[in-house]
Formats: C-alpha cells, sequence, structure tokens
C-alpha cells in the first residue's frame, strides 16, 4: 500500500459510493442509463487526475461517436475501466460478472445503467446472459468486453475467449478493437499499489462481423490487431 492506495480508499471510494447512491435516484427519471455514464466519465477523468496518470490516445479518428460498437481491449490494470470510460468519447456500457451485480449500491447502479450481468462457464445460462450484450447492441447501445477474460500481469496479450464474438455476430455491430498499454504498471495485479505513469489506448478500424465467414476467424483477426498495435507502440 502507498499513498496513492490511500487516496483510493479516503477520496476515490467515497465519492463512488456517493455518485452510485446518486445514480439509483437519476437512474428512477432516466432510464437510458446516459447520465450514469455522464457521472462514470467524470469519475474517470477525475481518477486519473487523482492518482497523476497522463493518457495519450491514438486512432480517435477511427471511430465516431454518433455510432454504436461492440468495443473490445486488452485487459492489464483494475485502472482500464475508469480510464476507457473518461477517454472513449462513447456512450459505453460494460459487461461484468454477475457477482458484481449483487453488490448494494454498486450493483443495484450498475444494473439500472444498463450494464450486462453475465454468468461465468459454458452452460446454457451463461450463454444465455452474454447474449443478453447483443439485444443491448441492437438497441443502439455500444457495449465494452474484455474478450481474455481476466487481467494479465506482464501486459502481454492473453488467448482471447469466443463469447464476445459471438456476441458481435449477434448484435450485428462493428467491432471496434482497442489497445491499453501501461495499466499493468498502474495498478499490478496481486498489489494493492497504485502507482502514476502514463497510459496509451490505441483505437484501431472497426471491423465488419459480416466480412467473417466464422466466429473463430473474427477473434483471430480481432485478436491480430490488438496484439499488433501493443507491439507497436509499446517503446515509441
Amino acid at each position: 500500500m502507498n499513498l496513492r492506495t490511500l487516496l483510493f480508499f479516503l477520496i476515490l471510494v467515497p465519492i463512488m459510493i456517493i455518485g452510485m447512491s446518486l445514480s439509483l435516484l437519476i437512474n428512477l427519471f432516466d432510464r437510458t442509463g446516459n447520465s450514469f455514464h455522464r457521472i462514470a466519465a467524470w469519475w474517470g477523468r477525475f481518477s486519473a487526475k487523482l492518482f497523476g496518470i497522463s493518457i495519450e490516445l491514438i486512432g480517435s479518428e477511427n471511430y465516431s461517436t454518433d455510432q454504436h460498437y461492440l468495443v473490445i481491449s486488452n485487459h492489464a490494470g483494475m485502472a482500464d475501466i475508469p480510464l476507457l470510460l473518461g477517454t472513449m468519447k462513447l456512450n459505453l456500457r460494460f459487461v461484468a460478472k454477475e457477482e458484481l451485480g449483487k453488490i448494494p449500491i454498486f450493483g443495484w447502479a450498475l444494473k439500472q445503467a444498463g450494464y450486462i450481468m453475465i454468468r461465468r462457464g459454458q452452460n446454457r445460462d451463461a450463454l444465455k446472459s452474454l447474449l443478453s450484450a447483443a439485444e443491448a447492441l441492437k438497441n443502439g447501445h455500444s457495449i465494452h468486453i474484455f474478450p481474455e477474460g481476466t487481467r494479465s500481469e506482464t501486459g502481454e496479450l492473453l488467448p482471447f475467449k469466443r463469447g464476445a464474438f459471438l456476441v458481435a455476430q449477434k448484435g450485428e455491430t462493428p467491432v471496434l478493437p482497442v489497445t491499453i498499454i501501461g495499466s499493468h504498471l498502474i495498478t499490478p495485479k496481486k498489489s494493492l499499489r497504485i502507482h502514476k505513469g502514463k497510459i496509451r489506448i490505441i483505437v484501431g478500424k472497426p471491423i465488419m462481423p459480416a466480412d467473417f465467414k466464422s466466429v473463430e476467424e473474427l477473434m483471430n483477426t480481432s485478436f491480430s490487431i490488438i496484439d499488433g498495435n501493443l507491439h507497436r507502440y509499446r517503446f515509441n
């Protein structure tokens, strides 16, 4: 634990609880969840300033704020979600573990705002909950999924799971591949320490699921783009 970890518990967590409680009230009047998103995006930008995290966004010309996408990215740190919310100019909803939806206030606010709670595993219930993300895409929301399914300790890309790309095909929505560089150094896995530093977010060009013959082909192409940008920009 260090000073930034203390700031997290003493400042950021209370702000988050207040914001989530406020969101529960706002969500009663704004069923779209858009007001919640604006609060969450502000929280993401505030978090970056509080911890001394600078963010460089590359490829902003590759997406339109007026469109909706299935956003996929690598996952290397706990800071990934707030930083994406604060940086990407999209009305994002995240796919999250079902257990998070059961947390008082926090989970309730996420579900009311349209975040997708999914069950882990390969059974029918898990697939059904995942495909609810495809329905959200058809309703015009941008959805984010971490296809690795867990955080990488080293920053190297882990194998993708096919579920995210099944959602893309069912939702008939462009896939927006995003590469995050440096977050594993900001919030290392298995550690409570939070470090300042620089994060790079690289947005690739959208990929149309209809251009691919199979879920696996779409998955492999997406992996290649994210991994290619990871190695291209890591040391530049």
